[in-house]
């Protein structure tokens, strides 16, 4: 596949965070987009710029049920999920149904359509690894009953199911595991280290730190995600390819660095570590740099910078609303 040739291509989960993002360089590039989601994590506030683009038609449908589609498909690129710990814990038995259910109502489209399908799997199938970087090759620590568990499986199971049908029915098939990735469009109460540090410094709150500080995270800003994303599904490559930013920082000197951006008073405080959180977590990006030349080109500093503009905008609009409602 190559841009010469314009494909129609379906993108679920394309309201979220990445889903929407994924939309974006798709419909860049001249191709068409179907995008589908059912709004229980994502935003009509991410696509509301698409939809005047006579090239991408929004569905909203929730893809544990039988999907269809009219007309060719040329990809099917399954992104709907619960992504954020507070998200998978609030919602347990959704975030496993559409990675198995959704997942194999995904992959049954794809293979109705003769698409080419790319799974959006996840970092967290390493669970808390015993081998540092991770390497695809590295099957994992992952504990099956503990409450991060719902969103491991479900991706664990996904890459199962992906990989069978691939084996089983022949279908052209991507698997990406997707580590830490930041930008705008992130909810500010999803959950995640990168939004709750900054919102929590936006508003001179103190920033929330579990355990001292000590663990490690690879941020990957959201444009180099993407593109990852993108080379990848482009790509002949069946099997998992690892797409993150190597860079690894300590939980930390995340936090200080957001005060320092920021210009905020906060302080940090230490809270005890959530349940099975992973130590350390670090891509090996081999595969994708010899398979398709990717590798991430923005750096945390610039990447943050970019991340504090669009939440300080985000949430000087919310308190300013909030002020006018409560008057």
């Amino acid at each position: 596949m190559s841009d010469e040739h314009s494909l129609r291509v379906l993108i679920t989960g394309a309201a979220g965070f990445l889903g929407s993002h994924l939309a974006d360089r798709f419909l860049a590039s001249g191709h068409e987009v179907i995008g589908i989601d059912n709004f229980r994590t994502g935003s009509p506030d991410n696509i509301a710029h698409l939809m005047g683009d006579r090239r991408f038609l929004f569905i909203e449908h929730d893809v544990t049920n039988y999907i269809y589609v009219e007309g060719p498909l040329d990809g099917v690129l399954h992104f709907a999920s619960p992504a954020s710990p507070i998200d998978y814990l609030e919602f347990p038995i959704p975030t496993l149904k559409v990675g198995s259910l959704g997942t194999h109502k995904t992959l049954g489209l794809a293979k109705a359509k003769g698409a080419r399908y790319l799974l959006a799997s996840t970092s967290e199938v390493y669970g808390d690894p015993q081998v540092h970087p991770q390497t695809e090759d590295y099957w994992g620590h992952v504990n099956p009953i503990g409450p991060r568990g719902v969103y491991d499986e479900a991706k664990r199971f996904a890459e199962a199911m992906t990989m069978a049908y691939h084996r089983y029915h022949g279908v052209d098939t991507r698997i990406v595991r997707i580590f830490n990735t930041y930008g705008p469009r992130m909810r500010p109460a999803d959950g995640r280290v990168v939004s709750n540090f900054i919102v929590q410094a936006l508003r001179g709150e103190p920033l929330s730190m579990y355990g001292d500080g000590s663990q490690t995270r690879s941020f990957c800003y959201v444009d180099d995600e993407v593109e990852g994303l993108y080379r990848l599904f482009q790509s002949d490559h069946v099997g998992p390819v690892n797409i993150g930013n190597p860079d690894e920082f300590t939980i930390r000197e995340l936090a200080e660095t957001v005060i320092e951006l920021t210009g905020s008073s906060s302080s940090i405080e230490e809270h005890p570590l959530p349940t099975d959180d992973p130590k350390v977590r670090r891509p090996d990006i081999t595969l994708a740099r010899e398979l398709f030349g990717w590798k991430p080109i923005i750096g945390l500093r610039p990447g943050l910078e970019r991340t504090v503009r669009y939440f300080r905008r985000l949430v000087e609009s919310r308190d300013a609303t909030a002020r006018v409602l409560g008057s």
